[in-house]
């Protein structure tokens, strides 16, 4: 299989690392959404990595529909069989994957825009919506029980792209969250390769 992928991506890392957890092969081919390359634009209408490229032809996306696939693929070994703990893996992930969407619009408004064309109220609510989620997982990390499930994977990608993009904005006030990822280190030893690289 094909992931077409970013390394400053995170929702690339959190399918790599779901994909090397679980034993997945993948052949991963870095791509520039702003160029909009033919390989990704021709699988993916939306143009939005990580796109998936089974064996068989299929174009999968997004990453949460990647993440279910390989679940599927490798006997429901990604997500937790309890309907209960499930939910929660699954929230998880949802509360993490926005939080990476508010992070991206807050790099791209910067980036993208020129300085006195950068709408601060917007970077300033998109922040909040990160605060907020930083704040309730802080105070009560989710546990890392004797498996890892996509909840932890989506956390651990959006606490690398915090690092990678806003190193010293927010640790301060999030030492059990620092301190997770710690954990989730020691049951995923490739996690400092696989994280968000700039």
């Amino acid at each position: 299989m094909k992931l077409l992928c970013a390394p400053a991506s995170p929702f690339s890392s959190k399918v790599r690392m779901a994909a090397r957890h679980l034993g997945i092969e993948l052949n991963e081919i870095r791509v520039d959404t702003n160029a909009g390359p033919a390989v990704l634009i021709d699988n993916n209408p939306l143009g939005k990595i990580p796109t998936l490229l089974t064996d068989d032809g299929e174009a999968i996306f997004d990453s949460r529909a990647i993440m279910h696939h390989f679940n599927r693929l490798k006997g429901k070994k990604l997500y937790p069989a309890k309907d209960s703990k499930r939910t929660e893996a699954e929230v998880l992930e949802a509360l993490c994957d926005g939080t990476n969407e508010c992070l991206l619009s807050i790099v791209y408004e910067r980036r993208f825009r020129e300085q006195e064309k950068q709408h601060q109220p917007w970077i300033d609510r998109q922040w909040t919506k990160v605060s907020r989620t930083l704040t309730h997982l802080n105070a009560e990390p989710p546990k890392i029980g004797k498996k890892l499930h996509g909840g932890h994977f989506a956390l651990a990608s959006m606490l690398g792209y915090l690092q990678l993009r806003f190193e010293g904005q927010w640790e301060a006030d999030h030492a059990d969250l620092i301190d997770w990822a710690r954990k989730f280190e020691k049951h995923f030893p490739d996690y400092q390769a696989m994280k968000p690289q700039g």
